[in-house]
């Protein structure tokens, strides 16, 4: 341990505070220190500090060096299992069992130094695995080193200063306005025309809208409250889940003529039931579902349903999540304030919607500029100056 991890700090003359960070308390999060008064001068005070920290430092050294990696990560993952939802949590164990464990599984925590973990990182990138999967493991990794730390069992984190590969922004593909009718013309005919059209004019994730259920329709405001994702699970079960984020709890507001299809299906819901509640009680109240009554498995409906539309349609082939992207589009290009697309989306900030969809800037300035300068000076042909005569922009 560094004197770097000790502070010193003057009270008065010959006095000084000895304060050493201890990491923090696992249930109350309040950050402990060990705090020390020593009388003398710097030169003492600095001697008492490396003892300390060596001393202190030994004690974590011993426990640390009791639990190898792979059981530490079996403890980190049983303390975050029901703070995530499991989704997340297969993600995080895949990850770790994919490509931090064979490699440092078997190593003592306290032993894994940074160029152990960049060792890992450079294998990934030259078995040809992506900037975002080594990304992705180095966030997981990067958290259950820092819990370590907060636990007292390692004295610094050996993923700090990690050199990663640079993630390159993947082009968006998304559908014009011109495309977009055509891609609804020949998808609402079909039996999930409505669930495109929900997609395509709300920009929901597939597990959001999906886990739509009537009673998340309020036919009178027009809106539709997105409440729970749903997915299938490892073993084939249905799951319910939280929303990405806090955040992606929301309220949105639907488009007269989707609210027309919906009203038509759950007439006709009505009149034709499929579900059976005892076979399929995940299924029950769901505003989507199979001709057989089931939730709507996201694989199947791409591959049966959604990659087909778009060939019969001569349409690009995009993914079905783009369909997402198209809607935030739409909305900003036609002149919809960034934050109201962004509250519509769920993310965190209105900044981060301009972010992923810098494409758009570019028009909308164009239209900001051309309507201000319509404001200020009238209609843009035939400007005149202030003695009336025709404006020399280049004078």
């Amino acid at each position: 341990m560094s004197r770097k991890l000790g502070q010193i700090i003057a009270v008065r003359e010959n006095t000084w505070m000895i304060r050493i960070p201890l990491g923090c308390d696992p249930e109350t999060k309040q950050r402990n220190y060990y705090n020390r008064t020593v009388h003398g001068s710097l030169r003492q005070a600095q001697k008492f500090l490396g003892r300390k920290i060596d001393e202190l430092g030994a004690s974590i050294e011993r426990d640390g060096a009791k639990i190898r990696l792979d059981q530490y990560l079996d403890q980190w993952l049983k303390t975050i299992k029901l703070r995530i939802c499991s989704k997340t949590y297969e993600s995080y164990e895949s990850l770790l069992a994919k490509y931090i464990r064979p490699s440092l599984g078997k190593k003592s925590l306290v032993a894994i130094r940074p160029l152990d973990v960049q060792g890992v990182y450079e294998q990934m990138s030259d078995r040809g695995l992506s900037p975002r999967t080594v990304q992705g493991a180095h966030w997981v990794l990067n958290a259950a080193f820092r819990q370590a730390l907060q636990w007292e069992m390692i004295l610094e984190v050996p993923t700090k200063g990690i050199k990663l590969p640079r993630i390159r922004r993947r082009e968006m593909r998304v559908f014009s306005v011109e495309e977009t009718k055509t891609f609804l013309k020949f998808a609402l005919p079909t039996m999930y025309g409505t669930l495109f059209a929900v997609a395509v004019t709300t920009g929901m994730r597939p597990s959001e809208y999906i886990g739509l259920k009537w009673q998340d329709i309020d036919g009178e405001r027009g809106t539709v409250s997105v409440k729970r994702t749903l997915r299938k699970g490892p073993t084939g079960q249905w799951e319910y889940g939280e929303t990405k984020r806090a955040g992606s709890r929301r309220l949105i507001r639907l488009q007269n003529w989707v609210i027309a299809r919906l009203k038509q299906l759950r007439e006709f819901q009505t009149a034709h039931p499929v579900v059976d509640p005892e076979e399929w009680p995940e299924a029950v109240d769901l505003i989507f579902v199979t001709e057989f009554g089931r939730p709507v498995n996201v694989n199947s409906l791409v591959y049966k349903h959604f990659k087909p539309i778009l060939k019969r349609a001569g349409l690009p082939d995009i993914r079905l999540y783009d369909l997402r992207h198209t809607a935030a589009t739409l909305a900003l290009t036609v002149g919809i304030s960034p934050k109201v697309v962004s509250e519509q989306l769920g993310h965190t900030s209105a900044a981060f919607t301009l972010d992923v969809y810098s494409h758009v800037l570019p028009h909308m300035q164009d239209d900001a500029a051309a309507k201000v300068e319509a404001a200020l000076m009238g209609s843009t042909s035939g400007i005149r100056g202030l003695d009336g005569g025709p404006v020399d922009y280049f004078r």
